[in-house]
């Protein structure tokens, strides 16, 4: 599996992981076996998994374990807030498993950790990089009452690739959480992200992006696709670096912030991203309103 270069000592990639393991937390650079994990490490940064480390879905594209997750760790939030003030983090992303198994789809453990970093570590923003909530209305308005910096939800794939790469989820019901997301109105970034390399077609990608305008989202990563285990769907193509500059042009004549590239990721560079955004960089050369 390719990785990028490690920048930084060893011993800070190590300071990291000792910060982590001491906390008993998971981050999702570890377990989805991310090859930007040796780049953020050393940088101090981490994106945190929250609600354990077993997922009550099995899409094919991931390499967490799924099952029967344990209940929710009351005190997470806690560890992942001093986590953050000790790692220096000054933009943190948390994301999930998801937890089909909870009334609220995890809603509310996302907001007990929106409340912790801010309590503990004035002035971080934060990313939270949310599951469907198996399309709980009530769940997404929890979360977005506490106006989170970014609200996240990947589409991952295109359409017609759900069924194989994502059984258990819808691509309409995501869609339509990222919509309902930038309806909520407020300073709140919608992002969103896919994997290219799974046997979809620029077109399909194209129509993508074209999907997430008209939705409002605001944001749009996209990466290569990089199997993670024998048991992952095998990797069909790899997508050169001229069809990314394509989804960036396209995405600027959208009015999208596209950013794409082999080893892009969800959360990589994500405070470099709201940066950019929050300092005017926007589609069609539009000045930000955040």
């Amino acid at each position: 599996m390719a990785r990028v270069p490690m920048p930084g000592r060893l011993s800070e990639r190590h300071a990291v992981k000792v910060v982590l393991r001491r906390a008993k937390l998971h981050t999702v650079c570890e377990e989805a076996r991310c090859p930007n994990m040796g780049d953020c490490f050393g940088r101090h940064t981490a994106t945190f998994l929250v609600l354990g480390d077993t997922c009550s879905r099995n899409c094919g594209f991931c390499s967490i374990g799924h099952g029967r997750p344990a209940p929710p760790d009351a005190d997470e939030p806690r560890r992942v807030a001093e986590a953050v003030g000790q790692l220096g983090i000054r933009h943190v992303v948390i994301t999930s498993v998801t937890r089909d198994d909870l009334p609220d789809g995890g809603a509310g453990h996302f907001v007990g950790c929106l409340h912790e970093i801010r309590a503990r570590n004035p002035g971080v923003t934060v990313e939270l990089l949310v599951p469907d909530f198996a399309g709980q209305r009530s769940a997404l308005e929890t979360v977005l009452a506490e106006k989170p910096d970014v609200l996240n939800h990947n589409l991952e794939t295109v359409p017609r690739l759900y069924r194989r790469v994502r059984p258990q989820a819808d691509f309409r019901r995501s869609l339509q959480l990222l919509a309902r997301a930038r309806e909520a109105g407020g300073e709140v970034v919608v992002k969103s992200g896919l994997m290219v390399g799974l046997g979809e077609t620029r077109q399909e990608v194209e129509e993508v992006l074209r999907d997430l305008a008209r939705a409002g989202c605001q944001v749009v990563t996209i990466g290569q696709y990089l199997q993670p285990t024998r048991q992952s769907l095998p990797v069909e193509r790899l997508v050169e670096e001229e069809e990314y500059r394509h989804y960036r042009r396209l995405g600027t004549e959208l009015g999208l912030v596209v950013v794409a590239g082999r080893l892009v990721r969800s959360s990589y560079r994500a405070r470099e991203t709201l940066a950019g955004l929050r300092h005017g960089w926007t589609g069609r050369g539009k000045k930000c309103n955040i």
